[in-house]
């Protein structure tokens, strides 16, 4: 019998991203999204690696259908990507983009699997950059329309959605930080991004459910542990700050219609380019909330950043991922039962899982006792925020198959299944085969 339990009915996943697994990316009729223009730019990504055939998805998807029923899943998160469908962003619908999507959905329900679809998961029209990007606000405009026509096309057959993945993480990485496609490096401009984007969820939560179809909407945030580094309220202080940026500044705004007070001297709304009746606007709550949570962050008081006044401390001896992520259990725990106790939703773990480099035996097996240890250990978490009251109501764990993984190519390998992607062969690693046992039990033995 299992040590570690969960709830009758609980839903078992994988999740995974159209760029990262789809390749075909200039075919049928798909438009150029900002990654294509980003990774085909010399420097941007190490090796030259792109996206261009990735795990071919595009043409595989009916061995990685059967590939989700050998490890058991219940459900499958996967997004949508907007200039398959929209070659410029808006327009004319691309009848063979959509067309993927609704023979993906038709595949997974035959095989019994929920399908969860992402509407936005990075992905953005170039078409629409070339005009601003998320820092122009008729860039929430033309998503509000791609969600509608998207939910009303394929909601006969989906009712639960997901609005976006991660907002925070494709401004900041985006625009600020210049990491991550469009490489925008403009601080001014990401905090307008914020704000379009938060108009952006919402009026499209709004939009598609005026289908009809939805019964369930969320969105999936990027989340983490937020510590003090000592016990001072002056480094208790920052740490919450950095918690309200990172954790709610998407989350508390469709909920509740305003901004979570995250900046030392308070929110700027000229900064943000808040404009009369946009915050009227925001309020649009959802239904479930989607975590996506894989570490640990320590932060110290510092008076010389104008913004939040926190800085991140890297902890020495710090047990680390292959992405170089602090790994800490006890905070998928504390942040469940945080958003829990703050929001009262029910809640998903949209995204959780680790990189560390894979091995393939020479009889053609991969083990990989690490990523089995860390699913382990946070799952062990999971349940215990669950016996603590949460209502956890599934778990996607990240990812399915090793994949194209963003500014850093093909050089991690966070997958549960190990791809060679020059024959595209995939094989069930080590931890796969324990989470399909997983699966089967609803626990584990730890």
């Amino acid at each position: 019998m299992p040590t570690v339990s969960f709830p009758e009915g609980f839903e078992w996943g994988c999740a995974t991203a159209s760029y990262q697994i789809e390749g075909a990316w200039d075919e049928d009729g798909k438009g150029e999204s900002i990654w294509d223009r980003f990774v085909h730019t010399p420097g941007r990504v190490p090796n030259g690696d792109t996206g261009d055939v990735a795990c071919d998805h595009y043409h595989r998807y009916k061995d990685d259908v059967a590939l989700m029923t050998e490890l058991g899943l219940h459900a499958y998160r996967f997004s949508i990507s907007w200039p398959r469908c929209y070659p410029d962003g808006t327009g004319k619908l691309n009848r063979r983009g959509i067309d993927f999507y609704g023979k993906l959905v038709d595949e997974l329900l035959e095989a019994g699997i929920t399908p969860l679809p992402t509407l936005y998961h990075w992905d953005l029209p170039q078409a629409l950059q070339d005009k601003g990007g998320w820092a122009d606000r008729d860039t929430a405009k033309r998503f509000e329309e791609y969600a509608f026509n998207i939910v009303d096309r394929l909601g006969d057959r989906v009712k639960r959605w997901l609005i976006f993945n991660e907002p925070l993480g494709f401004i900041i990485a985006g625009y600020l930080a210049g990491q991550h496609a469009p490489g925008i490096r403009d601080s001014s401009m990401a905090m307008r991004a914020t704000h379009i984007a938060n108009l952006a969820q919402s009026m499209a939560a709004r939009a598609v459910r005026q289908t009809g179809h939805v019964e369930a909407l969320g969105s999936a945030y990027s989340m983490g542990g937020i510590y003090p580094a000592t016990a001072s309220a002056e480094d208790k202080a920052a740490a919450e700050r950095r918690f309200r940026f990172e954790n709610l500044w998407f989350l508390e705004t469709i909920q509740n219609g305003r901004y979570p007070e995250a900046f030392a001297g308070g929110n700027d709304l000229n900064r943000l380019g808040v404009e009369p009746g946009d915050m009227d606007l925001l309020k649009e709550p959802l239904d479930f909330i989607g975590i996506n949570l894989y570490g640990r962050t320590t932060v110290a008081n510092d008076p010389q950043d104008p913004n939040l006044r926190a800085r991140e401390v890297r902890l020495p001896d710090a047990e680390r991922t292959g992405m170089d992520t602090h790994i800490w259990p006890e905070a998928i725990h504390d942040v469940i039962v945080r958003i829990w106790n703050d929001y009262g939703l029910p809640i998903y773990i949209t995204e959780n899982g680790t990189s560390f480099p894979d091995t393939v035996a020479d009889d053609g097996t991969v083990d990989d006792p690490k990523r089995l240890d860390y699913l382990q250990r946070y799952l062990a978490q999971v349940a215990k925020a669950i016996d603590a009251g949460a209502d956890v109501r599934g778990y996607y764990l990240w990812t399915l198959m090793d994949n194209f993984e963003w500014a850093h190519g093909f050089s991690q390998r966070f997958g549960i299944t190990h791809v060679d992607f020059e024959t595209q062969k995939r094989t069930i690693k080590q931890s796969g085969r324990w989470y399909r046992d997983v699966i089967t039990e609803n626990g584990f033995a730890y």
